[in-house]
């Protein structure tokens, strides 16, 4: 009499076993959270400090809406941000491979890489305005450099980073150095630059208001310096939560695409 033998199950190895993400938790912190924030800057406004109540903002928003200027506001700074991040970003991505991959290249780059980064974007302002005129070329200028200067060592760090392990079994394997810059450097280098990503979107909206004020007539920045003149803080309010809130999608928007570039990460 035979005894049948137990099946045999394959384990699955451990960083295959995926605890599911409190999504929930999350979300519901994050309302709690905003709550929160509104509550205190309500008692805030009624308690002696010279903040407009969030029902006064809700209502000049309204205004701004029904009138079209808010739109338009909107609709200017995200296209000088926009421009100045995606042409900032991909410079520094371009700058960064080369200082990383070639001695030359950081030998070139790196001095006046360090040098500008002293010196805050803001600190540029009068001299790009002499030399640019008074367009959108400055504008998107000081923000290109805001985002450039902010992602470039990070895109640098990324590439250096890389395992040479990695670099020295593709070498092995027979792979040319253009094949181990694209198969290996870019998809170990990418989570650096999509680091560097996030951080010189921060610094470009940063940048947007003072750049705005380089005799713009309409934009976020504008509309709150303008509304600065005759102390209209609830504009002010409008202007500073519709930046924020624009930043915060922008963001998310790049987590989400950072998600997807880097599925082949192990993550908790």
């Amino acid at each position: 009499m035979s005894v049948a033998a137990p099946p045999v199950t394959k384990e699955r190895p451990r960083s295959a076993v995926r605890a599911p993400r409190p999504r929930r938790a999350l979300l519901l912190l994050n309302a709690v959270s905003i709550a929160l924030g509104i509550g205190l800057w309500w008692v805030l406004s009624v308690n002696g400090f010279q903040f407009p109540t969030p029902p006064e903002v809700a209502v000049r928003a309204w205004e701004l809406l029904a009138d079209g200027t808010l739109q338009a506001d909107v609709l200017a700074s995200l296209r000088r941000v926009l421009t100045g991040f995606l042409l900032g970003s991909l410079a520094a991505v371009a700058v960064g491979f080369l200082m990383g991959w070639y001695t030359a290249g950081r030998g070139l780059f790196e001095p006046w890489i360090q040098f500008f980064r002293t010196i805050p974007p803001l600190a540029m302002l009068p001299l790009v305005l002499v030399m640019l005129g008074i367009g959108e070329t400055p504008k998107i200028f000081v923000i290109f450099l805001a985002a450039f200067l902010a992602c470039v060592i990070s895109t640098y760090q990324g590439v250096v980073d890389v395992d040479r392990t990695m670099i020295d079994a593709a070498r092995v394997l027979g792979a040319k150095d253009a094949a181990i810059f694209l198969r290996v450097v870019v998809p170990a280098s990418t989570p650096f630059i999509l680091v560097g990503m996030r951080v010189g979107l921060g610094s470009a909206w940063a940048t947007l208001v003072a750049s705005e004020l380089l005799a713009a007539q309409e934009g976020l920045g504008y509309r709150m310096q303008n509304a600065q003149l005759y102390y209209d803080l609830p504009t002010i309010f409008v202007g500073v939560i519709a930046i924020g809130l624009l930043g915060l999608f922008m963001d998310k928007l790049l987590q989400l695409a950072g998600g997807r570039l880097t599925r082949w990460q192990e993550t908790r």
